[in-house]
């Protein structure tokens, strides 16, 4: 898992052809805006989660955020222990994203 900072995690996305964003919010929070191009699965789902992130393209690169980063770093941890190698989460989160905002 690597963190990356809002400009690295940015830059880094926009030069990846294999690259998968991942919203791991609560539909509420989703609705507040989401990055364009996001997929969410909300990590407090529990069991579910995991199910879900179990059907994921382990060979793609994944981009993960949440509202802070707290969340986002422990889906990377946990899409490690299952396999998918690359996984970066989005430090600062969602409230720092000076980037575009979907609605």
């Amino acid at each position: 898992m690597s963190d990356l900072s809002q400009e690295e995690w940015e830059t880094q996305l926009e030069n990846d052809d294999n690259s998968f964003i991942l919203d791991v919010r609560t539909p509420e929070e989703v609705e507040e805006g989401y990055i364009p191009g996001a997929t969410n699965i909300d990590i407090y789902l529990g069991q579910e989660f995991l199910n879900e992130l179990e059907k994921l393209d382990k060979t793609k690169n994944y981009y993960v955020y949440c509202r802070s980063g707290n969340r986002s770093g422990q889906a990377c941890a946990i899409m490690n222990s299952i396999g998918i190698e690359n996984a970066y989460n989005l430090e600062g989160g969602f409230m720092n994203w000076e980037g575009e905002v979907a609605e």
